[in-house]
């Protein structure tokens, strides 16, 4: 079990809409006040969807590439690109996303169905996804919705050997309508499955499930995923206002378990990127 907690701050996503959620860090000034305030927090990973001028989705390489110098200029997180972005976006454009060179990037590791819609992820794009990282040195997380997806990585990693780096970590999302429940018994049956492989992993729970599956994380030895992409209430009736309000109470809460937040360079050793 790791003696500190990585947490990764999911700002923004391209799921809520800005009239739906004013507070959304959603233009590139918001997203750097974002940053700064998460990684003062105890955030050291920034999981980011981009969006355009009119607040919607894009994976537009100028701003994704913009917005990559401006979060490392600003701070010291590990910028990760989305290579998911909305559902509708082609495999061209996803792919096109490691032209931005982030630190990292996020690798779904299977089709998913995504409430009434469906988050296209089939081998060969996973496998195109996972090769051209390791060409341009960027580090994958291997996003894991349901029980099938920790098999779908076993497979990459027999075909493509370890990622750039050698580091495989791994981030269960759970809570998705259609896919494996928010729950502590859906994270630990992921988690005793994964690959020998692995180096690391970290959870969300979107929703209701947030804090179990949370605290199981924490209690299992796992790492922390937060930010408003995945939960925009506190509590019952208590909307979250910025990022860093769900940042804080992860790191309260690794602070109980005396697994205390990272720091930048333990962050970056974890995913080998010293």
């Amino acid at each position: 079990m790791s003696a500190s907690t990585l947490i990764t701050v999911a700002t923004t996503g391209a799921e809520s809409s800005k009239a739906d959620v004013p507070t959304l860090p959603t233009t590139l000034d918001e997203l750097v006040e974002t940053a700064r305030r998460c990684e003062a927090a105890g955030a050291r990973l920034i999981h980011v969807h981009v969006r355009d001028e009119r607040h919607e989705p894009t994976l537009d390489l100028g701003r994704l590439t913009e917005t990559v110098a401006a979060l490392r200029e600003a701070t010291d997180l590990v910028v990760q690109l989305s290579t998911g972005g909305a559902i509708t976006d082609s495999f061209e454009s996803r792919l096109a996303v490691l032209d931005a060179r982030p630190d990292s990037c996020s690798l779904t590791c299977g089709t998913t169905n995504f409430g009434d819609g469906m988050f296209l992820n089939p081998h060969p794009f996973m496998r195109d996804l996972y090769v051209k990282a390791q060409e341009l040195g960027v580090v994958p997380e291997f996003e894991l919705f349901d029980l099938g997806h920790v098999h779908a990585l076993r497979r990459l990693i027999d075909e493509c050997g370890l990622p750039h780096g050698g580091a495989v970590h791994c981030d269960f999302v759970l809570g998705v309508p259609g896919a494996a429940p928010a729950t502590p018994q859906a994270l630990l049956a992921g988690v005793a499955a994964l690959p020998p492989e692995t180096t690391s992993w970290s959870a969300t729970g979107i929703g209701r499930g947030h804090l179990p599956v949370l605290a199981t994380a924490l209690a299992a030895g796992g790492h922390l995923r937060v930010g408003m992409e995945d939960n925009l209430l506190l509590a019952r009736g208590v909307k979250v206002d910025h990022n860093v309000q769900l940042v804080e109470r992860a790191a309260r809460m690794a602070e109980l378990m005396q697994r205390p937040a990272m720091t930048a360079d333990e962050a970056r050793a974890l995913l080998r990127m010293t």
